[in-house]
């Protein structure tokens, strides 16, 4: 069968078109031989996201990274091509984030959203910037680094400071007050010397002085029963009876020394009365002069002889002087 020219030049002009259609999406960025839903997402930065790697949401793949290209000349952002494998509704307001794993393969993470609308071949998805679990590290990591350092600077500044404390002087305190600990600690084991030492001996002692308890222990119940029975009969006695028979004697007493300083009485006007005093007091004058003048004159107070004549001397006036008693 001939083909006729107009029948080519329709062929090739159909085939014109397809290229001319083809080209003009694919310079678009459309791949026209991949029929899959495609979606993007513009990150800051990717760090080790490459193309292939798979795009999760709830830990599911649903997708993988198709392409990453920049979204202009000076960087600004990096536009990722996320090819859809699953035939599945993804809200408007979800959120794409890069999730690094702790093995380095990292993924992106998609977070549903609540929006009622989804997100359709050829459109952005929102994003946010993760830092992922080595950042976080790292930034809590930082504050803990600052303050070791912070830490080691204080301690080599405090070590410093020893250094210069510890001169020559110092130094040879420190060894004399180390000798001195080692005397003090010798003496200390010479004290506790279980052979010869006075605490050994007071140790002894005191457990001779324990033997000597546990030896009379009968002894020392005897006397604690008998003190037990003693304070039993002392409780049993009528205290109240005899402290009233008691406070009924110290009135009575009271009274009897009440009597004794009041002049009412005889005994009382005996003690208070000057005048009676002084009469006694002559009273003993005249006895002692009346005795002297016996002692000196005794003729005048008895006379034994018939014919003899009486003694007609001076009488004493006054009580003679005397160093001694009178035989």
């Amino acid at each position: 069968m001939k083909i006729s020219n107009e029948t080519k030049v329709g062929i090739l002009t159909v085939v014109a078109l397809v290229i001319l259609i083809v080209g003009f999406n694919f310079l678009k960025g459309k791949d026209v031989f991949n029929d899959k839903t495609k979606i993007y997402a513009v990150f800051q930065k990717v760090g080790s996201l490459e193309k292939s790697n798979p795009v999760k949401i709830n830990g599911y793949t649903v997708g993988t990274v198709y392409k990453l290209e920049p979204t202009d000349k000076n960087m600004k952002g990096i536009r990722v091509t996320i090819n859809l494998i699953e035939d599945i509704n993804i809200p408007y307001n979800s959120i794409a984030f890069i999730d690094a794993s702790f093995l380095g393969t990292s993924a992106i993470a998609i977070d549903r959203g609540n929006a009622t609308t989804y997100l359709k071949n050829g459109d952005i998805l929102p994003t946010r910037d993760d830092a992922g679990i080595f950042a976080n590290l790292s930034s809590e990591a930082g504050p803990t680094l600052v303050k070791i350092r912070s830490s080691l600077d204080s301690l080599n500044l405090v070590l410093g400071n020893i250094n210069r404390l510890f001169n020559t002087d110092a130094k040879n305190n420190l060894q004399q007050t180390m000798a001195n600990l080692n005397n003090a600690t010798r003496s200390l084991n010479m004290m506790l010397d279980p052979s010869n030492s006075a605490l050994a001996r007071s140790l002894n002692n005191v457990g001779s002085i324990t033997d000597n308890l546990r030896k009379n222990n009968d002894s020392i119940s005897l006397v604690i029963s008998n003190a037990k029975q003693f304070s039993q009969k002392l409780s049993r006695l009528d205290l109240d009876r005899t402290m009233d028979t008691l406070q009924a004697a110290v009135s009575q007493l009271r009274g009897t020394i009440a009597k004794m300083s009041s002049t009412d009485g005889t005994l009382g006007a005996l003690i208070n009365d000057k005048k009676l005093y002084n009469q006694f007091t002559d009273v003993a004058l005249s006895l002692e002069i009346l005795l002297d003048d016996l002692r000196a004159h005794p003729k005048r107070y008895v006379n034994l002889s018939i014919f003899g004549k009486k003694d007609k001397g001076g009488a004493l006036t006054s009580p003679s002087k005397k160093d001694t008693l009178p035989k």
